[in-house]
């Protein structure tokens, strides 16, 4: 592990975080919401894949609307003062999460660099116990660190790991249902759509269930994820049941599709992973790699 923080995660929070600018934080972020460095330090932090830039931002990658006591997944991606994605840095970084006192929670945390469009992330997973408010303190980065909130399950309207996944009756290429274009990946269409979620929460086998859209998605990850399944699809498609449904009924990205509502969703892409029963083992949001979605599809598949 490259550890390039000067002094611990712990260290930095309690040194920087007040109890206030911990709310204002976390008020402000969300999925894509970037903290960035006050340390005013003109070096460079070395990384194994080469030098990151001092005073380098943190880009949330996940919705700050939708975690619940647990194990809960960080990703976050670097990015320079002048909100450039670093393509180049480090193999791994460490991070501590803290809480809004800025007491350590938890043990240390390091996370792996993956590569995927339109910049690698890191993908931090701990477990917290209890809703409050926390942040991310990655080793070299911004004292205040990415600040999240987990909150009480029944306070999230999106279905959560350990809950049954609610069946819908997706738009198929038997049934396009009204819709405008049933995929709109290009140039062809996923093999995903010859089952409505319902059915295929019926065959007594795992689903890993997708919604997003490639043509539309706001932060462009939406594309990739898609990709990533397709591929992972090819070792797990005798286990898993693979369903994609898009967000919008129309090819103007205007109408949101009832896929969408029935969940609650508020965020794209994410994947629903269930077992054989239909309950959700994994939820997987906002962004993910070909190998971290094998990762989690092996956990799932026992």
């Amino acid at each position: 592990m490259n550890d390039f923080a000067t002094g611990s995660a712990a260290e930095q929070a309690a040194s920087a975080l007040t109890r206030r600018r911990f709310l204002l934080a976390v008020a402000a972020s969300g999925a894509l919401a970037a903290c960035s460095g006050s340390d005013g330090d003109d070096g460079a932090v070395p990384g194994s894949d080469g030098d990151i830039p001092a005073g380098f931002t943190l880009v949330q990658r996940f919705p700050n609307n939708v975690q619940v006591p647990g194990e809960v997944r960080l990703p976050i991606t670097l990015s320079t003062g002048a909100a450039e994605f670093i393509q180049d840095g480090p193999a791994e970084l460490g991070a501590q999460v803290v809480d809004i006192d800025g007491a350590p929670v938890g043990g240390r945390l390091t996370a792996a660099k993956r590569a995927v469009a339109p910049a690698p992330y890191y993908d931090f997973r701990t477990s917290i116990d209890a809703p409050g408010v926390y942040a991310l303190i990655v080793d070299g980065g911004p004292p205040t660190g990415a600040a999240f909130q987990v909150l009480n399950p029944e306070d999230v309207a999106v279905p959560t790991p350990g809950t049954l996944l609610p069946g819908f009756e997706t738009p198929t290429t038997g049934d396009t249902q009204g819709f405008d274009t049933i995929c709109t990946r290009t140039p062809e269409p996923c093999p995903f759509h010859t089952l409505t979620l319902a059915e295929a929460l019926n065959i007594d086998r795992p689903v890993a269930y997708y919604v997003g859209t490639p043509a539309f998605c706001s932060t462009g990850s939406c594309a990739p994820a898609l990709e990533a399944l397709i591929g992972a699809s090819s070792s797990f498609g005798d286990t898993f049941v693979f369903v994609h449904a898009e967000v919008f009924t129309d090819d103007a990205g205007t109408n949101i599709a009832p896929a969408v509502t029935a969940i609650g969703m508020t965020y794209e892409p994410a994947l629903f992973i269930t077992d054989a029963a239909g309950v959700i083992r994994e939820r997987i949001d906002a962004v993910w790699d070909q190998t971290e979605l094998e990762e989690s599809l092996a956990r799932v598949a026992g």
